[in-house]
């Protein structure tokens, strides 16, 4: 049986997709996408800003919607799984690297908006 691996993201892509084909013509496509998350330490009124980064890989249908559909800025959310690759340099340094495979990408009506802070709440242990 296989183990939960589901993750869910919604951000802007930083960039416009990269749309290859392989060998046998399955589309692949690749963007980046940026998170933003917002909240507030204890005791600040000023909203504090966190932004992370998530490379995303789609293939065949998805891809051709995401090539036809999607540039920089669009906001999207992303429903996929993690993946991760290992290798090791020439020199025997050990790397790893985790992207996200969507399975689904839907993309937000009125992308040209600008996107609002989401009211932030305070850091700490939730309930």
């Amino acid at each position: 049986m296989n183990s939960v691996n589901l993750n869910v993201l919604e951000g802007r892509l930083t960039a416009g997709p990269v749309v290859k084909a392989t060998e046998k013509g399955t589309l692949l496509c690749t963007f980046s996408l940026a998170y933003n998350r917002y909240y507030r330490k204890d005791g600040d009124t000023e909203a504090e800003k966190e932004v992370s980064f998530f490379d995303i890989e789609t293939w065949g249908r998805t891809a051709e919607l995401c090539r036809d559909l999607a540039a920089k800025g669009t906001l999207v959310r992303v429903t996929g799984r993690l993946k991760q690759s290992r290798w090791d340099d020439e020199e025997g340094g050990h790397h790893a690297r985790v992207i996200i495979v969507a399975d689904r990408v839907e993309f937000a009506r009125g992308n040209q908006g600008r996107e609002e802070p989401e009211e932030p709440e305070p850091e700490g242990e939730s309930v």
